[in-house]
């Protein structure tokens, strides 16, 4: 077991060395194209050199963020870099017509590309509480959606939002009230405005109204938002957890521990319910057998039964779920069991079995201490390796 976690963070220092190299040869050839400035009379150039420049912008932050340094954030690096290589061009016996509509398509795949992943960095900025960085991300997001979208579409409202909820963590409430009534308008307006987006939006402005410590506009903002996401997902799915989550807080500021303690529990039985099957379909897969994870990037990804944003916001809400057990002047230990299980389905999911096994023995101990607590079997079966490293059942 030691010689594979050795083998394995080798492969990781090999892989982050790769992706810096790759970071640094991009933003010299990015830069050095960005100089000759093609033909800038030519649109398609333009608008090119434009998404180089910002592509440009957004690597140096993440540099200054770290994040080459980081394994999780190889994949986002490395494919920035490929947006920003030159446009393709024309062969000998193409016509000039003919040449202008494919730079023209991938210059609009470029920009669609380009939406798609600021948001996602711009996302996974914010959950890992770096609320500077994610906004000039999220500004990019949002003038990508309008290169693709136009001024109205409702495809910009979850830029809308991400910079709203940056501006209320760097406790820029006026500011945030500007973007968060841009996305309502933009909601409101739009005939083809989903359940999910009117989730996101009502809970956004809810935290919003709580940040203002005004609860009761809170509560019922974010009473929309578990109303729509039940209408979109169901009542017991992992995307109304979220919007349970905020509402716990907000009792939990007004000092109405009762209730915020029954809805933290159930967002804990939500996600332990969800984590539960995602970790018998993972172990019961043939192509998961290894239990230090898939072998490639293309079976991990497809393994994985939560996406970027998703695994972050579990990350979030579980441990601060957990940080709040432990501090509580009267201690569950079979609530701090029962969140520490699930923490460790979640890690194992993630394919961080270190943290898996800490959460799962760290289970067990509360689990003894609490003479109620059925978790003990449950997670002790969890923990339970197979010589051969084949399994772990939750």
């Amino acid at each position: 077991m030691a010689q594979k976690a050795k083998e394995d963070w080798d492969q990781t220092r090999e892989e982050l060395e790769r992706s810096r190299q790759k970071i640094q040869s991009a933003l010299k050839a990015a830069k050095e194209r960005s100089k000759k400035n093609s033909n800038l009379e030519d649109d398609i150039d333009t608008k090119y050199n434009q998404l180089q420049t910002l592509g440009i912008k957004l690597l140096e932050i993440l540099k200054e963020t770290g994040t080459d340094q980081q394994r999780d954030w190889i994949h986002h690096t490395e494919r920035l870099c490929q947006l920003l290589i030159p446009l393709e061009g024309s062969l000998p016996f193409m016509s000039s017509s003919e040449e202008r509509e494919i730079r023209r398509k991938d210059l609009v795949y470029r920009q669609k590309s380009m939406m798609d992943l600021t948001r996602i960095i711009s996302r996974k900025l914010l959950f890992e509480g770096k609320h500077n960085q994610a906004v000039p991300a999220a500004i990019q997001s949002l003038r990508f959606s309008i290169d693709v979208h136009g001024l109205n579409s409702v495809n910009l409202v979850p830029s809308y939002l991400i910079l709203g909820e940056a501006s209320i963590g760097l406790g820029k409430l006026s500011q945030a009230d500007e973007y968060l009534a841009q996305a309502e308008w933009t909601v409101l307006k739009a005939l083809d405005a989903t359940d999910e987006n009117k989730s996101n939006l009502y809970r956004n402005i809810g935290l919003l109204h709580a940040a203002k410590g005004d609860y009761e506009n809170a509560l019922r903002m974010l009473a929309e938002d578990i109303y729509h996401a039940s209408k979109a997902w169901g009542t017991a799915d992992i995307h109304v957890a979220g919007g349970y989550f905020q509402m716990a807080n907000v009792f939990f500021r007004q000092n109405k521990m009762d209730v915020a303690d029954s809805l933290y529990s159930q967002v804990t039985d939500t996600w332990f319910d969800f984590l539960h099957e995602a970790v018998q379909r993972k172990t019961s897969s043939p192509s998961n057998t290894n239990l230090l994870g898939p072998n490639s990037k293309e079976a991990q990804t497809e393994s994985r039964p939560l996406n970027e944003a998703q695994e972050s916001e579990a990350v979030q809400m579980l441990n601060a779920i957990l940080d709040m057990r432990e501090q509580s002047p009267k201690q569950s230990f079979a609530s701090i069991s029962k969140i520490c299980h699930t923490l460790s389905m979640l890690y194992f999911i993630l394919d961080d079995i270190p943290r898996a096994q800490d959460f799962g023995k760290k289970a067990v101990v509360a689990s003894e201490r609490s003479p109620s607590s059925t978790e003990v079997m449950a997670v002790t079966n969890f923990l339970q390796l197979s010589s051969d490293g084949s399994a772990i059942k939750a």
